[in-house]
């Protein structure tokens, strides 16, 4: 056991870590306006003004674990109109293709207990364009390529600061933090490192007026007092200025309302910036800066040293040394990981990916009981709110350290997304990915009715039911590598919470009570040719594939871990053969459903669609091809032959579906029959549709790109399908790129390009697939090239697409970086990966929010 896995045991070293979000203005949480417009009710400009009710952001900002003490780093360099404080990018109503952040910064590096933790921001030298940015973009179109700051050529002479900060901890409550400004320009180059610390305002709402200190001590040490955290000391190396302000909203600037503070959140910002006296001169307040005000030379680099601690005594002598184990443990932890790694591309990616993975931890909190209601120091919110978002999840109350998508672009959980984080983080932090799981089936986050939460702005929308999967997939991993002994106590209750999950899916998302699915959007934004949660007018209802195939997979998943607990427990049988009865009604709901009871799979095409059930009860099938109409193949379990014969009852429930209902049983894929190894499979697909789901899936003029499985078939870009509902048409064609449209926002597109979670999800079903029929299942990969494969050759193919997008090709080009030559060519550049939210179903290039490492960071589990 390395140094690393053994701080693993010791839950004190995760007290501190990079839990600051990268944007708090902008959120639902710090919305009180009367009709939910959180992108106008604070906005960039207003932030650095605001004292924010539930959260903090900042440029590489850590926290204690329930943010009482902030750090991050601001800059100035001399000539831009605010301090860098926070990254700037434009809302959702600003951007052409909705929200986007608008810089360069990079998570290069990050341990499991952040014992060491390494991250790049690029600053630009010239003023920074803020105005230029959202001009340009709010002159583009739907049509048109996102205005990046990239774009503005304000890097291309390299007059720009490179800053990385890093952080190493001696101890839990001993932070060495070190700052390094590198100067990338021929000339000498001004600015102003501002190493800030404040208290997140807890005291201003009328709950607790408790307030903490931040003073200069005699020695020019920066002290910090706070009743929860006791105290701490902040030593800056070598001599420089203290400021301080407070945390507190500056009512005159926004609201033209004098409150008698004398001291405000943007105090620091407007003494560098004006010159004026808005800082503390009694040296003490909420919130402090250390201000280093410096000159790098041309080609060279500054360096910043910190000691955040609760010695008093500790100092600068044993500084370096400590960075360099840290950094060491490090390289010893990662190497232990990829110890069969042999190309130091895939080590430097899969890493980068695990950096930014542990980098997007998040501290959330949001009491939406005590939101709608408002702070009794605080005016009574509008009426209205009581009625408005998430009105019925008075029940939720937030205060952990969240796994977020994106820290910028969705700095809040997301149901569905979760999951897959999970997934990527048990590799190197098992129980973490465990507590993650168990997080979101705690009674203070799913609903009374068994619902769980799907994201901040619509907590009562569905996501697709993933969360069993993620759980016996991690039980398995931890199973594995611990000689067969997994950890049952985690199964057990996640599976009686998700229980209660699965009974509120049956209830309120299967319309009449027939099997059949909706659940609308289910986090497939676009996907539809309408919006999928729209409530039509006549009554008219969307039966879905991927809602009725994510359930069928649903009870698959808990199936699987009734018969892994009734190992142990034989009541789990009962349960067992009941989620396995689940998945057969349900396959035979969507084999006899619909016109001519041909349910939603279409036999002449031999592809599942949507279909539209008409207020006269007929229905319409939906014949886009699109990924919804890959989602049954997920719907894949296999058993061990003494997974059945160990439990009488799940096995007699079996062979009495064979002998009274050879319909259905017929429907399933070689459950009753014994395939390599003594294995089972039950499946959705029986062969014949599995190869013929899978001719459309692997065809290169289909779904099969250069990089992996697009969300739409190409085969739409020439042959659009429109559908009329009403007197009103509809239509979807293949856009590989940004979206054409503003459905859902308009800042995600799944019509065409490639999206992580539903690749892995592919690959994962092949592989299993293969564990039953082996070598004997081929299929040509790709279509029409007279390449056979069987199964799990197929799942490594797409794999190896899927890669990539990341890897340098022959040219040493990656695909995500697009054509910007710069990016592609310049080593301060090249080897920085970002994880994108999705890629160009042509090109490979990265789009969407640019630092999603959530669910894109399973490209991690590909390179093993």
């Amino acid at each position: 056991m390395n140094e690393e896995q053994s701080r693993l045991k010791d839950p004190n070293w995760k007290k501190w870590g990079p839990y600051v979000s990268d944007r708090q203005w902008g959120t639902v949480r710090e919305d009180y306006s009367a009709n939910g417009d959180a992108w106008n009710y604070i906005t960039h400009d207003m932030s650095r003004s605001k004292a924010y009710r539930w959260g903090e952001e900042g440029i590489a900002g850590i926290c204690d674990n329930q943010q009482l003490l902030c750090f991050a780093v601001a800059l100035w360099n001399k000539k831009d109109p605010i301090i860098k404080e926070r990254y700037f990018g434009l809302s959702n109503p600003e951007g052409n293709h909705g929200e986007d952040v608008k810089e360069l910064y990079y998570y290069l590096d990050n341990t499991p207990t952040h014992s060491y933790m390494k991250m790049l921001y690029k600053y630009p030298q010239q003023e920074f364009p803020y105005a230029w940015l959202l001009d340009e973009n709010k002159g583009r179109t739907r049509n048109d390529p996102e205005f990046e700051i990239i774009d503005t050529g304000i890097f291309d002479q390299d007059a720009y600061f490179d800053m990385v900060t890093e952080y190493a901890k001696n101890a839990p409550d001993d932070l060495l933090i070190k700052i390094t400004i590198n100067n990338r320009g021929d000339n000498d180059a001004a600015l102003n490192v501002m190493p800030t610390l404040w208290f997140r305002n807890t005291w201003s709402w009328g709950n607790n007026n408790y307030m903490p200190e931040l003073m200069a001590d005699a020695d020019g040490i920066l002290s910090i007092y706070h009743r929860d955290l006791g105290q701490l000391w902040l030593k800056a190396d070598g001599s420089n200025e203290l400021l301080f302000c407070d945390n507190e909203t500056n009512t005159r600037r926004l609201y033209n309302y004098i409150d008698g503070r004398p001291w405000y959140k943007d105090g620091i910002n407007d003494h560098i910036i004006k010159g004026i006296e808005s800082v503390n001169p009694q040296k003490k307040g909420t919130k402090a800066a250390v201000n280093y005000d410096i000159t790098v030379p041309a080609k060279k680099s500054v360096t910043v040293r910190l000691r955040l601690s609760a010695e008093a005594k500790t100092g600068f002598d044993d500084f370096d040394s400590i960075f360099t184990t840290r950094q060491k443990e490090a390289d010893v932890f990662y190497s232990g990981l990829q110890k069969e790694q042999t190309n130091t591309d895939r080590g430097l990616i899969q890493r980068q990916a695990f950096a930014g993975m542990l980098w997007s931890k998040q501290f959330y909190h949001y009491n939406v009981h005590q939101w709608l209601n408002g702070d009794p120091a605080e005016p009574v919110p509008p009426a209205a709110r009581l009625n408005a978002r998430n009105a019925q999840w008075q029940h939720l109350n937030t205060r952990d350290i969240i796994s977020m998508p994106d820290k910028w672009e969705y700095p809040w959980f997301a149901a569905w997304d979760l999951s897959f984080h999970c997934l990527a983080l048990a590799t190197i932090d098992i129980d973490f990915a465990k507590n993650q799981l168990m997080l979101l089936v705690r009674d203070w986050y799913m609903h009374p009715n068994g619902q769980l939460p799907a994201y901040e702005w619509s907590f009562g929308d569905a996501n697709p039911p993933v969360h069993a999967m993620a759980a016996w997939r991690i039980y398995n991993l931890e199973k594995t590598a611990n000689n067969g002994k997994g950890d049952s106590y985690f199964l057990e209750r996640v599976f009686h919470k998700l229980m209660l999950n699965f009974t509120w899916w049956v209830n309120r998302k299967d319309a009449n009570g027939n099997n059949v699915f909706e659940g609308g959007f289910l986090g497939l934004d676009n996907i539809g040719v309408f919006d999928r949660d729209t409530e039509l007018p006549m009554g008219e209802h969307l039966e879905q594939v991927d809602g009725t195939g994510w359930m069928a997979m649903y009870s698959l998943n808990l199936m699987r871990i009734a018969t892994e607990l009734a190992t142990a427990n034989k009541a789990y049988q009962d349960i067992a053969s009941k989620f396995f009865e689940h998945f057969i009604y349900i396959a035979g709901a969507m084999a006899s459903l619909g016109e001519d009871s041909q349910g939603l799979w279409d036999d002449m095409d031999g592809f599942f669609y949507d279909q539209l059930r008409l207020a006269d009860k007929s229905t319409e099938k939906m014949k886009v091809r699109s990924i919804v109409g890959l989602v049954p193949l997920f719907a894949t379990e296999v058993l061990d032959d003494t997974d059945i014969l160990s439990n009488p009852i799940f096995c007699n429930r079996m062979k009495w579906f064979e002998q009274n209902r050879p319909d259905l049983a017929s429907l399933v894929s070689r459950w009753n029959n014994k395939g390599a190894n003594d294995k089972h499979l039950i499946s959705l697909l029986r062969g014949y549709r599995m190869k013929s789901l899978l001719k459309y899936m692997l065809d290169e003029n289909e779904f099969l790109s250069p990089y992996g499985i697009r969300s739409v078939s190409k085969y739409h870009l020439n042959n659009p399908y429109y559908v009329n509902v009403n007197g009103m048409e509809f239509s979807m064609k293949y856009i590989p790129g940004e979206s054409d449209s503003g459905l859902f926002g308009g800042n995600s597109n799944w019509r065409g390009p490639i999206w992580m979670p539903v690749n892995y999800m592919i690959i994962e079903s092949l592989h299993k697939c293969y564990e039953y029929y082996g070598d004997g299942f081929k299929i040509e990969c790709p279509t029409s090239s007279g390449n056979f494969m069987n199964l799990k050759e197929v799942g490594d193919e797409i794999y190896n697409r899927i890669s990539k997008i990341f890897l340098r090709d022959a040219n040493g080009n990656r695909a995500l970086f697009g054509n910007n030559i710069k990016i592609q060519t310049d080593s301060e550049f090249k080897d920085h990966i970002l994880f994108h939210e999705y890629f160009d179903g042509d090109t490979g290039k990265g789009l969407g929010a640019s630092h999603q490492t959530g669910w894109t960071g399973l490209i991690a589990n590909c390179f093993y």
